[in-house]
Parts: structure tokens; sequence; C-alpha cells
């Protein structure tokens, strides 16, 4: 264990295929119960048929959190010196994530109520998380001669847009007012990196960083699971197992197992090291598919719902909730890879195998075939890409 300060200089970007550390892993798992929380929201509020509240207020808790765990992620690929100051900023900043996580609740039901939005809670759980990120920023630039003004522009970015989100938390605005500014401070938070990185790129590490973006896969699919075997087992202990349970459970674990191995298959990291310039359009372009991952899972929980007569949505609208977080993710992740590596000639064929069990799982359920015969259909979707990568002969996997 080191003892003393390390000097904040940059790390090598070159370190080889680095993994994320101990520290990091234990950083993650305060995400799991944020995404949790989120999940749970939105299959509630589906299963009332408020659509507009469900989806609304999971794309903004979910980019919230994303876009928090994103900062961390990117900052300590760079310049993580595992020290005392370090490891006591990253406390800091897992306060602030269990903050956010208590303020999901009054979102759902500020936009339900269609008031102002209620982000206060959250808002206040990034200002003590970037109480732990801003000082890192300006320890990287005192200690860092050759990455100043970009830790500084950095730093003052966060500043400038923890002032807009302050502002959007107590300013009394409607409910469309409060999300055009969101949509504001939404764009200055992604202004903030790429204006950072123009003055000069910081060291992080692509080995790294697709690592990192492979475990919040893994947390956001484990959402589903711990959400869909919740689900389960209140239906079992109520009335034992039943044909359907026993379907729902082998799709959803099945589903989310595929899920895994597809953006397993396709590892990116390679791509990113030699297009380092791609990164931007790459790594917010996994934003969505990070949603879509834990939304999957809430889909899967508004099915059981539906089978226990929770929800008067329809069959068709239930399905929807699964096929279109399912379809962002497959489509998400093979774009995102052949982004990076370069076109081959089997990305279309990857897309259409992936898009028609959802398609078809669709139309199933609107000609009035079971939901959970269309359901499974639909789980087939990252399956037939992933057999497809398996066995071609084509596909060249690359190292991670």
């Amino acid at each position: 264990m080191r003892t003393q300060l390390q000097r904040m200089i940059g790390r090598d970007p070159d370190e080889g295929e680095r993994a994320g550390s101990g520290l990091e892993v234990f950083y993650d798992l305060i995400f799991v119960v944020l995404f949790s929380v989120a999940g749970v929201q939105l299959a509630d509020y589906l299963a009332e048929g408020e659509v507009f509240v469900a989806v609304v207020g999971y794309l903004l808790v979910a980019f919230a959190a994303i876009w928090a765990w994103i900062n961390f992620a990117w900052f300590a690929s760079a310049f993580d010196t595992d020290d005392p100051w370090f490891r006591l900023s990253v406390l800091v900043q897992m306060i602030g994530v269990s903050i956010m996580a208590v303020g999901i609740p009054p979102v759902f039901s500020s936009i339900h109520a269609d008031a102002h939005v209620d982000v206060k809670v959250i808002v206040f759980g990034y200002m003590v998380m970037r109480l732990g990120l801003v000082p890192q920023w300006l320890r990287a630039a005192y200690q860092s001669v050759r990455y100043r003004q970009t830790c500084l522009t950095y730093a003052v970015a966060c500043i400038v847009a923890q002032i807009g989100w302050t502002i959007v938390a107590l300013a009394p605005m409607g409910l469309r007012m409060t999300l055009v500014a969101i949509l504001i401070c939404v764009v200055i938070e992604f202004l903030g990196p790429f204006v950072a990185e123009k003055r000069k790129a910081t060291p992080w590490n692509p080995f790294h960083i697709t690592e990192r973006f492979s475990t919040l896969i893994v947390i956001t699919l484990g959402e589903g699971v711990v959400g869909t075997v919740a689900v389960l087992q209140a239906q079992i202990g109520r009335g034992g197992w039943t044909a359907q349970t026993a379907v729902l459970g082998a799709t959803a674990l099945g589903v989310t197992f595929s899920m895994w191995w597809l953006y397993a298959a396709m590892p990116n990291g390679k791509g990113l090291a030699e297009h380092r310039s791609r990164c931007f359009l790459w790594g917010y372009g996994m934003i969505p598919v990070f949603m879509a991952c834990a939304a999957v899972g809430a889909g899967m929980d508004l099915i059981a719902k539906w089978i226990e007569g929770e929800t008067h949505d329809s069959s068709l609208m239930v399905m929807a909730a699964v096929a279109i977080p399912l379809a962002v993710f497959t489509i998400g992740v093979i774009v995102a890879h052949y982004y990076l590596i370069g076109p081959s000639g089997m990305e279309l064929m990857l897309i259409v195998t992936a898009l028609i069990p959802i398609i078809v799982g669709l139309v199933l359920v609107a000609v009035g075939v079971p939901l959970l015969v269309a359901v499974v259909v639909g789980a087939l979707a990252p399956v037939l890409p992933v057999l497809i990568i398996e066995f071609s002969e084509r596909f060249e996997p690359a190292t991670l």
C-alpha cells in the first residue's frame, strides 16, 4: 500500500492492457444502487401508463449517473495516483453519487405533477461529487506542467456546468422551460471535455477506458438481473412456480447474458488505441447504450407486472418497453465498434440480424400471439449477431 502522496503528472498512456484498480471497482458498486432505483422508477411509471414521465425521468437520471461515472473514469485513466489524497477524493465522489440515488424519485414525481423538475437533491449530489473531482483537476494542473492548461479547462468547465445545474434546480420554471434548461446544461457538460482535450489531450489509456466501459456494461446489465430476480421471487412466493415464471426468468437471464456476450465479442481497445481522435463520438455514443442496458431490465420487470395483472398497459406497449431499449443496445454496440475499427462489410449484416427478431416480436404481439412467445423471439436480437461473430471466418477479433 502506498502511504505517501504521488506526483500527479499523468500516467503513461501506453501501459499496455491496463485494467481498472480495486478502488475503481469499489466506486462502481455505488452505481449498482443508483441504476436499480432508476430502473424501478421506470418500470413503475410505465406500469401506470405514464410513458412520458417514465421516459423523460429515466433519461435525466440515467444521464446524470452515467456522466458522473464517465467523469471519474477518464480522469482516473489519465491521472490515477492511488495515493491517500486520491482515495479520499474518490470517497467524496462516492458520497455524492449516493446522494444522487436518493434524489431520483422526486425527479419522476415532479414530472408526473407537470411541475418544475425537482433535481435539487441530484444537483446537490453532483456538487458533493465535484468537491472531490475539481480539486483533483487542480492538483493535476499544479503538478503537471505539460497538462496544466487542459486540467484547468476541465476544472473551469466543471464549475461552469455546476453553476448551470444549480440555477436549473433553484429557478422557478415550469416543466417545459426546465427541460430546455437541462438540455442546455447537458450541452455545456459535453463541450467541457471537448474544449479541454483540444488544448492538449490527457494521457488516458485506451485499453483501460474500454475495460472500464465494459465494467459499466456489466453494472447496468446487473440491474436488470437483480430487478428481474426480485420480481420473480415475489411471484413465486405468491403462487409458486409456473410456466410463465420459468420462461420469463430464463429469457431475462438469457438476454442479459447475450447482451454482455455481444459487447465482449467486439472489444474496442485496439480500435481506440489506433484512432484516439474518435474517442468523443465513441464515448458519447456509448451513453445511450448504457441507458438501454438498464432499461431492458426495467422492461423485463414490466413484463412480470403484466403477467401478475399489476398494469393495464397493452401487451404491445409492454413488448415495446423491452424491444426499444434492446434495439438501441444492439445497434449501438455494433455501430460504436465499427466506428472505431472502420467498416468491414459485416456491420450491416449484424444490424439486420439484430433487428429481425425485434420486429418479428412486435408483429407477433400485434397479431395476437401471447406476449411471452414474442418476448422470447425478441430476446434473440443479441443472440443472432453473437452467433455470426463467433462462427464467421471473416471476423477478426481484436484484443481488449
